[in-house]
């Protein structure tokens, strides 16, 4: 077994173990959940609405009415929840002391910075592939492309892998966990502000440059079933920058 899988199975384990994994998850699934059935409601309404003003059932486009808003709400789910999953990876580990075995132990930093993310990752992951249970209940009634959805789904990974290097981040720089979610949430908040700073600053050179470090801006084109270049370029190079950061933090502090 690889230092990497050892880590990860190690993680994943202390996840389930505490309630961590089962608080986080229950409280994301919960919203997703009561933002599908407002999503759904709503386009019942419309649907009973249109079949009085014009006698025969409308052709509503699913995709379009239900499943994008879900999806555009999803963004703000991860900035709350995501934070609660990377805040002890680290912070944990100072506090209880055992950091100092961990990076004495015969596994590179590196190994230790990749395993914790992906065990974070594996868990969100898992949280994700849950709430496919309303698309895959909703198939048999009613019409509407898995294309658009799926790259929504990939949308929300890239996303929610960039938030949790952020939180890991977060996490390395302190040992008291509710500093991490607060850092790790303010941090993902002013990036999120960065999209609005661009349109401010739509005219200039500025602001083009903050619209683009918004990750807003590339989630909002995968949610309308647009994969650009640009886009997974973006998420992947801020997850290896701030993992980058990361193994950078932790480095500095073993020789302290």
């Amino acid at each position: 077994m690889s230092p990497i899988s050892a880590i990860v199975r190690k993680e994943i384990r202390s996840y389930f173990v505490s309630p961590i994994a089962y608080v986080v998850a229950s409280v994301f699934l919960l919203l997703i959940g009561l933002l599908s059935f407002l999503a759904v409601a709503t386009a019942s309404n419309r649907s009973l609405q249109m079949l009085r003003g014009q006698g025969s059932l409308p052709d509503l486009n699913l995709n379009e009415i239900v499943f994008r808003p879900v999806f555009a709400n999803m963004a703000v789910i991860l900035l709350l929840v995501v934070p609660m999953l990377t805040m002890r990876l680290f912070a944990e580990e100072k506090k209880l002391k055992t950091m100092e075995l961990l990076v004495t132990s015969p596994v590179t930093i590196t190994d230790i910075v990749v395993g914790k993310f992906f065990a974070a990752f594996t868990v969100f992951a898992g949280m994700l592939a849950l709430t496919a249970v309303g698309p895959l209940a909703l198939a048999p009634f009613a019409q509407f492309q898995w294309e658009p959805l799926l790259t929504a789904y990939l949308g929300v990974l890239l996303m929610g892998g960039l938030f949790l290097s952020a939180g890991l981040l977060a996490s390395g720089v302190t040992e008291n966990q509710i500093i991490a979610v607060i850092l790790s949430f303010g941090g993902l908040l002013l990036f999120w502000l960065f999209g609005w700073a661009g349109q401010v600053f739509a005219d200039s050179a500025f602001g083009k440059v903050l619209s683009y470090l918004s990750p807003l801006e590339h989630f909002e084109h995968m949610v309308k079933g647009l994969v650009t270049t640009s886009d997974v370029v973006y998420f992947t190079a801020g997850i290896v920058f701030m993992l980058f950061l990361t193994h950078r933090v932790i480095e500095s502090q073993r020789w302290r």
